[in-house]
């Protein structure tokens, strides 16, 4: 079924959940949305986990409060209005940052980490000129550069993107958000994160390149580091099925070895 089947929505909290057993908590970007781990929303709903996929409110806040740590502390509520705790995050790019700084602050709620293409240390975003609005095709230009294979990006894709940067009010939160991302450098608080972490980068990611991984192996105190090649900046996207493999492998190591 599309993930629009396990689409709920309570008060301020928009989500899509799916399965049950131990719970993962997939954590999208900020120029991503939910369609971005349907596949791994998938996989891990069937396989015996209960999966819950957050609608982030990057859009909606007031732009004054458009920044990570808001970010965090709405995904805090959202996982008190669930009743959850020891969960295990997957976040993509700001998701991963977002996660991050949640797992800083509530360090109780999070039992492990799954972090790919994370910011949080250093980024690129998609360059002086953006956004451009209006012109598509260097939107479609810039969408294809976050993947090894440009055909990942899909005329869908692109579209969305481009009704980001051609609405006003997303563009300008969009900004805020990518401020706050830079302004936010995560470098004196990994080594206080001391759970699980298992990091999982795209050889050819070029928004946060492979150094930024290398960067937080050294100073997350419980971090693993696996590479998948001929991959970009979002590879639950580019490679889904590596990623489901390393995240799953984790998962019986680190955190459920009986599932």
């Amino acid at each position: 079924m599309p993930l629009i089947d396990y689409t709920r929505e309570e008060g301020e909290f928009q989500w899509v959940e799916g399965g049950s057993g131990p719970v993962l908590v997939l954590l999208h970007g900020l120029m991503g949305g939910l369609s971005n781990f349907e596949v791994v929303f998938d996989h891990f709903r069937e396989k015996g986990f209960r999966v819950v996929l957050p609608s982030l409110p990057l859009y909606s806040m007031p732009v004054l409060n458009t920044n990570i740590k808001n970010v965090s502390k709405y995904l805090h509520r959202f996982l008190k209005h669930l009743q959850l705790s020891q969960v295990t995050l997957i976040g993509n790019s700001l998701g991963g940052h977002v996660a991050l700084v949640f797992a800083r602050k509530y360090p109780e709620m999070v039992r492990a980490m799954v972090l790919t293409g994370s910011s949080g240390l250093y980024e690129n975003a998609m360059g002086e000129s953006f956004p451009r609005r209006g012109d598509y095709e260097y939107i479609k230009k810039k969408t294809k550069e976050v993947f090894y294979d440009p055909e990942v990006a899909t005329k869908e894709l692109v579209d969305e993107v481009f009704s980001i940067v051609n609405d006003r009010n997303k563009v300008i939160r969009t900004l805020a958000m990518s401020k706050s991302a830079i302004r936010h450098n995560m470098s004196s608080e990994l080594t206080h994160i001391a759970l699980p972490v298992c990091l999982i980068w795209g050889r050819n990611d070029t928004v946060t390149p492979p150094a930024v991984a290398d960067k937080f192996l050294e100073l997350l105190p419980d971090a693993e580091l696996n590479w998948i090649e001929q991959c970009g900046h979002a590879a639950m996207m580019e490679r889904p099925d590596e990623f489901i493999e390393l995240t799953a492998d984790f998962i019986r190591r680190r955190i459920e070895p009986s599932v």
